[in-house]
């Protein structure tokens, strides 16, 4: 008799464990996959943190640089110093340019190509950025919308002429050029998931220049119209 209940038991046993195994293997799964999400939510919270850690170092930078540069007395910066401010009114951009492309540098925020032209001298000035930081809404640019760079003491004002999407062997874009240029670059399609395949180009031209802090040559001009 009692023989005859140890196989029913242990028959009874491997069928509750058997049905048991998928609730546990999903529980387990949504465990998993909950301390993933949390972790890249984790990732993403300390990138974005040092983001805005080292734009507030470099504004903070870049500041004391304007104020000595119409300081008498202060001793020149060198140009391998000197800090860029990249500002679009349109799309609500304001961030500091640092040197270099490479992955690190553009953690930083936006990164000036260092074979291009400076940006506010003769030839074309290459500014990549990352799609999903700095250059997220670089794409509602459109011809004439303005981009402003602050250098030096000075003000460039540059007028966007147009934008192309074009493959990232595609040299052309960021070539020498006879006119002072603006180019800036991120991947593109903006929201892609993964690693995106093409290239968003936003081209523009100098249009005017001024002294940090006094009015433009086009202000000038404006005002003199009413005198």
């Amino acid at each position: 008799m009692e023989s005859g209940k140890q196989p029913r038991i242990e028959e009874t046993s491997t069928t509750f464990l058997r049905k048991l195994r998928p609730y546990l293997s999903r529980r387990w799964l949504s465990l998993l996959l909950i301390i993933v999400g949390i972790g890249l939510l984790g990732y993403v919270g300390n990138e974005y943190w040092g983001m805005y850690r080292s734009q507030q170092k470099l504004e903070t930078e870049w500041e004391q640089q304007a104020a000595s540069v119409v300081t008498p007395g202060h001793a020149p910066i060198s140009a391998d110093h000197m800090l860029t401010r990249v500002i679009v009114p349109k799309i609500n951009l304001d961030a500091i340019v640092v040197e270099g492309a490479s992955r690190k540098d553009l953690s930083d925020g936006p990164g000036h190509m260092k074979q291009t032209a400076t940006p506010g001298e003769v030839g074309n000035a290459v500014i990549t950025g990352h799609r999903d930081t700095f250059f997220r809404h670089i794409y509602e640019l459109v011809k004439g919308d303005q981009i402003q760079i602050r250098r030096n003491g000075r003000v460039f004002t540059y007028q966007v002429t147009g934008k192309r999407i074009v493959m990232p062997e595609d040299l052309s874009v960021i070539k020498p050029t006879t006119d002072p240029q603006l180019t800036l670059i991120t991947c593109y399609p903006t929201y892609y998931i993964g690693p995106a395949p093409k290239r968003l180009v936003v081209f523009s031209k100098l249009v005017d220049s001024s002294d940090y802090g006094q009015p433009s040559k086009q202000a000038q001009a404006h005002s003199g119209q009413y005198q």
